[in-house]
C-alpha cells in the first residue's frame, strides 16, 4: 500500500513571517494546533518537520495566516504594554516604509522588496523585475539572481565591516552557498533575501578578528562626513548595527527585520531606537528616518565597489567543493588504512606485562654459612697443623 504524500508546507523562514505578521506568539500558534511551544519553534528554524495530523493542521493553519489581511504590530493587542514607551510605538507603527523617501530611492513594499514601478535603491534588496525571457536553465537563473543583486549586497556588506575585501569576500561565499543549495534557494519566496542573509553571517562572523589582514584597518572613505557615520555605524554592537541597515538601509519591514535577526518584533524595535539614538548623537539632523535612509544611499553608493563575475563564482564554488570532497576522502582513506594497519599488527590474545620488583618488608635476614673471613682462615689452618701431630685414632678390637 503506498503512503499519500505529506502535505506541502513553506519554507522554515516563511513560517515564522506568516506568524510575525499577524502578531501570534509561538505560544498562541502552539495552543491552536495542539503542540508545545517548544516544536513550534523547532518547526519554524528547520530543525524537526511536523508529521502526521500535525502537519495537516499545521499546513492549514499557515494557509489561514497567508490569506488573512495583515495586521500591523501598532495595532495588535500584543503590544498594549508597548503604550508606556511611545518611541516603541512610533517603531512598531512605522515597520511600512515611509511614504514619501527621495526620488532616487526605491519605495519598499509590505514584503520588504523594491516597488518595479519606482526607481531601484542603491542599498535595498531589487524587486524582480520583468524579463523578456525566462532563464531556462539552473545557471541562468543564478546569473540573473546574482548580476541583480551582488552589487547592491557588495555595498551593504562594506556598511556591516568597513572592509571592502571581507564584503566582495562575503557576498562571494554567499553565492557560492547559494549555488551549491540551489534546489533549494531556487523555490524560495525571496532568494535575494536567503542570499543577503549568508551573506551577512559570514561578514558578521567573529573568526575574522583572528586573520592577518583584519589587524590592518581599511582605508576610510575621502569624505570627512562619510568618514565620521561609518565610524558611528561600526561602533554599534553588530547585531545593532544589522538590525538598522535592514529597516533603514535596505527597507524591510519590522517582522522581516525581526526574522532576519533572529529577534522578537520588540527586540528589533528597541535595537533600531538605540541604533538611531546613537547616530543622531553625532548627526542631529539623521534623526529624521528618511535623513538617514538617504546617508546610508549615499555612503554606500560612494565607494567603487565591484563584485566578480558569476561564472567565476559559480566555477569557484565548485572547485571549492571538489577540492573538499576530495579531503574528505583521503582522510577517510588514511582513517581505513590506519585501522586496517592496526587490526594487522595487534596482538590476537593478552599478554599481561610482569610486575615491576618492589621490597617486601617484615622478612628475616638470609641466614647460612658464608664466605670466611682471613681471620678464620687462619684459624682454620692452626687447626688442621695441630691435630696432624696429636695422637692416633682409637679403632674398635673385637675380643
Amino acid at each position: 500500500m503506498t503512503q499519500s504524500p505529506a502535505t506541502p508546507l513553506p519554507t522554515p523562514k516563511e513560517r515564522r513571517r506568516l506568524r510575525e505578521a499577524k502578531s501570534l506568539t509561538q505560544a498562541q500558534v502552539a495552543a491552536k494546533v495542539g503542540v508545545t511551544r517548544e516544536t513550534v519553534r523547532s518547526w519554524e528554524t528547520g530543525r524537526t518537520s511536523p508529521r502526521g495530523r500535525k502537519r495537516e493542521v499545521y499546513a492549514r493553519l499557515l494557509t489561514e495566516l497567508s490569506s488573512t489581511p495583515e495586521r500591523t504590530p501598532a495595532h495588535d493587542g500584543r503590544d498594549r504594554r508597548a503604550h508606556r514607551r511611545p518611541e516603541l510605538v512610533a517603531v512598531a507603527a512605522s515597520s511600512a516604509p515611509p511614504a514619501d523617501r527621495t526620488a532616487q530611492t526605491a519605495q519598499p513594499n509590505r514584503a520588504g522588496r523594491a516597488d518595479p514601478s519606482k526607481p531601484r535603491h542603491t542599498v535595498s534588496d531589487p524587486a524582480p523585475e520583468p524579463e523578456p525571457t525566462r532563464p531556462t536553465t539552473p545557471a541562468e537563473a543564478f546569473d540573473a539572481l546574482y548580476t541583480r543583486t551582488a552589487p547592491l549586497l557588495v555595498r551593504q556588506a562594506y556598511l556591516l565591516t568597513g572592509r571592502r575585501t571581507l564584503a566582495r569576500e562575503s557576498v562571494e561565499r554567499a553565492f557560492q552557498l547559494a549555488w551549491q543549495r540551489w534546489p533549494e534557494v531556487a523555490v524560495d519566496p525571496n532568494p535575494a533575501g536567503w542570499v543577503r542573509a549568508a551573506a551577512y553571517e559570514y561578514a558578521m562572523s567573529p573568526w575574522h578578528r583572528m586573520r592577518r589582514s583584519h589587524r590592518h584597518p581599511d582605508a576610510p572613505p575621502a569624505d570627512p562626513d562619510d568618514r565620521k557615520l561609518l565610524d558611528v555605524l561600526l561602533s554599534l554592537p553588530p547585531a545593532y548595527r544589522r538590525t538598522l541597515l535592514l529597516y533603514d538601509g535596505v527597507g524591510l519591514d519590522l517582522p522581516e527585520t525581526a526574522a532576519e535577526t533572529e529577534a522578537s518584533t520588540p527586540a528589533a524595535a528597541n535595537r533600531i531606537l538605540h541604533a538611531r539614538e546613537a547616530v543622531a548623537e553625532q548627526f542631529p539632523e539623521l534623526a529624521v528616518p528618511e535623513q538617514l535612509h538617504r546617508r546610508l544611499t549615499e555612503l554606500a553608493g560612494a565607494e567603487k565597489l565591484d563584485a566578480p563575475g558569476s561564472t567565476l563564482v559559480r566555477t569557484g564554488g565548485e572547485k571549492r567543493v571538489r577540492f573538499w570532497t576530495r579531503a574528505a576522502i583521503a582522510v577517510t582513506v588514511l582513517i581505513v588504512g590506519t585501522t586496517a594497519l592496526t587490526l594487522r599488527v595487534a596482538p590476537t590474545q593478552y599478554e599481561p606485562v610482569p610486575a615491576p620488583g618492589a621490597p617486601i618488608s617484615g622478612v628475616p635476614a638470609l641466614t647460612g654459612p658464608g664466605h670466611l673471613t682471613e681471620h678464620e682462615r687462619e684459624l682454620r689452618r692452626q687447626l688442621r697443623a695441630e691435630l696432624s701431630g696429636g695422637p692416633e685414632r682409637l679403632a674398635p678390637v673385637a675380643e
